[in-house]
């Protein structure tokens, strides 16, 4: 019997939180973070993983950085820093039946936090892919991090999700997420 906190694909969504040209511009490793959250969108749809995006005022900040605008769903807009207030967003997760959330994006101490404690006291299963979301300063995301943990979202990396929506090597698309991996790796050296 898997562990409570366990992924699995089959309840798991993907929340991708305003990854905007603007701010992307000013994240310390922006290319790093938008290749783990390509990666993961690119797994999540080869696994039926439910897949939503938000923006944080367009006009201002710019829209979704292109190499993940490709790989997404229709973005709502919100001026809430939480997702939680982007129409349809959190309604069309719960009408799927998905209880745990996954989320990346930007920035940690503002919206990722916010969208966190928002899903969190609505009783879903927060999951940070710590290693796709980022702050333009590395103290306010890692004190982010900090307190999302104490507050109950569960760390992981976009690789443990990947290998735990899955569960193992059985998995009939196994050989395409290993392909996704291995293509990674070439991204990461």
């Amino acid at each position: 019997m898997p562990h409570s906190t366990q992924l699995s694909a089959r309840e798991s969504a993907l929340l991708v939180i305003d990854v905007q040209e603007k701010l992307m511009a000013k994240i310390p490793g922006a290319s790093a973070v938008t290749n783990n959250i390509a990666f993961l969108l690119d797994v999540a749809k080869l696994l039926d993983v439910e897949i939503a995006a938000t923006e944080q005022y367009p006009k201002g900040l710019g829209p979704t950085v292109a190499p993940l605008a490709e790989r997404l769903p229709s973005i709502p807009e919100k001026v809430m820093f939480s997702s939680c207030g982007a129409p349809g967003v959190i309604e069309g997760i719960r009408a799927k039946g998905r209880n745990k959330i996954v989320l990346v994006g930007i920035e940690a101490h503002v919206c990722v936090l916010n969208t966190a404690l928002d899903l969190l006291a609505a009783k879903f299963d927060v999951y940070l892919a710590v290693d796709a979301v980022a702050s333009r300063y590395t103290n306010d995301r890692d004190i982010a991090i900090r307190r999302l943990e104490k507050a109950g979202a569960i760390l992981t990396t976009v690789e443990t999700c990947a290998f735990e929506w899955m569960g193992g090597s059985h998995h009939p698309k196994f050989k395409g997420v290993s392909a996704l991996v291995q293509a990674r790796m070439k991204t990461l050296s």
